[in-house]
């Protein structure tokens, strides 16, 4: 259990750390001397860094020992910490962030993986549930403090203080865990071969429109937040965390709801309801004023932390439920595809923050949600929807994996 908690503390650590820049974005840039547009690039250069990274270093790394990946990757993701708070360049920045991208990829699907391998089979959901944990808790209490303490004493405070966790973390992991020799992963190749087929490829595409809406706004929320509502400073910290209280609520409920109505509806009433309230943001911000339009959209985005962390158990179920025997694979992909989403909202949102038109950010969430459940509909009229046939994926190949004991990465 200790290990767990300390996989979760490292977690907490890469969340605040990934998330807790957009709310400091305007001071981030104006130090580096770029535009705010400029400045999101750094949460693209991290979203699209791991995406990519995180299953090419899972590929590269399946043979090492999982303490000493997990304890090298952890140390290398603080010493890049360090190396973003002595940043005074925006390249300087950008190299950082992606190191830190790179980092954070190869911690995290190890951590799972020997999360799977440490518990017993009927606990393995629960032991990747503590582990996760620390990305809720990083949700609802490090980024709302770590703009707090940025506003105080300097956005490279974050990352100071997200390098003191990552090295709390290692100490701790020298200590507790134990060697544990790796089962093997899954080849590139093999990756590639399930990610093909059409009722995977179609899920996936669903995440990836679903998390460029969401950060095509949330990206840039403070200087959303500013113009729109008149909110700065310590206040945007407060509405992310009244955000993150959101986002764990719709986390914990999730799970059961998912278990009695089942993925497909809770899907799409979440994606339609996402929309709905990125369209009422719009709405409030463009005819109302700033005083009146605060409490509007304040109220919105809580609605919007609910609904939108409802939907990623509930794709997580699907895609296990679409392909069970590679439940391991499949999930690693979606979790790609899901920072191939930030990435591109983030390069979407910077377009439009280029362009003046802060209003035009949730315009564009709600399009893209549309957009997500439309990709939703058309997935499921797919006359073929799950693996009927273990030929498809040449399950000779592949059959040694479904069969592991943990996660392919």
């Amino acid at each position: 259990m200790k290990s767990l908690v300390l996989l979760a503390l490292g977690a907490f650590a890469i969340g605040t750390e990934g998330y807790a820049i957009a709310g400091l974005l305007p001071e981030v840039a104006a130090d580096v001397g770029v535009s705010v547009a400029v400045a999101g690039q750094l949460i693209t250069a991290f979203s699209l860094a791991f995406a990519i990274g995180s299953p090419l270093l899972a590929v590269a790394t399946g043979g090492w020992e999982r303490k000493r990946l997990l304890i090298s990757s952890i140390v290398i993701f603080g010493l890049f910490n360090l190396l973003a708070a002595s940043a005074h360049t925006y390249a300087t920045l950008f190299v950082a962030r992606v190191g830190l991208a790179l980092s954070a990829g190869a911690f995290m699907p190890a951590a799972s993986a020997y999360a799977v391998a440490v518990s017993p089979v009927k606990r393995r959901g629960r032991a990747l549930s503590i582990i996760y944990s620390g990305l809720t808790v990083a949700m609802l209490v490090g980024v709302p403090i770590g703009v707090l303490v940025g506003n105080r004493f300097g956005w490279r405070s974050i990352f100071v203080g997200t390098a003191a966790v990552s090295f709390a973390t290692m100490i701790g992991l020298v200590i507790n865990l134990v060697p544990l020799t790796s089962s093997g992963t899954a080849t590139l190749t093999q990756r590639l071969k399930i990610a093909r087929h059409p009722a995977i490829l179609g899920a996936l595409a669903v995440t990836v429109i679903f998390m460029t809406g969401v950060f095509s706004i949330y990206t840039y929320i403070a200087p959303f937040l500013q113009q729109t509502s008149g909110l700065a400073g310590n206040a945007v910290a407060l509405v992310l965390f009244f955000f993150g209280i959101g986002a764990t609520v719709g986390n914990l409920a999730s799970g059961s709801l998912v278990d009695r109505l089942g993925p497909r509806r809770i899907l799409t009433t979440a994606l339609l309801c996402l929309a709905a309230l990125f369209m009422t943001i719009s709405l409030a911000a463009s005819t109302l004023p700033p005083a009146t339009a605060r409490y509007v959209i304040v109220s919105a985005i809580g609605l919007w932390g609910v609904v939108g962390f409802s939907i990623p158990s509930a794709q997580q179920i699907r895609l296990t439920a679409i392909a069970p025997r590679y439940a391991p694979i499949v999930l690693s992909l979606n979790a790609s595809a899901a920072y191939l989403g930030v990435s591109l909202g983030s390069m979407l949102g910077s377009v439009i923050v280029a362009r003046h038109s802060v209003v035009g950010l949730s315009w564009t969430a709600a399009l893209c949600e549309l957009f997500a459940f439309a990709a939703l509909m058309a997935s499921y009229r797919k006359p073929r929807s799950t693996f009927t046939n273990e030929n498809e994926l040449r399950a000779e190949a592949l059959a040694p994996l479904a069969s592991a004991s943990g996660p392919a990465d």
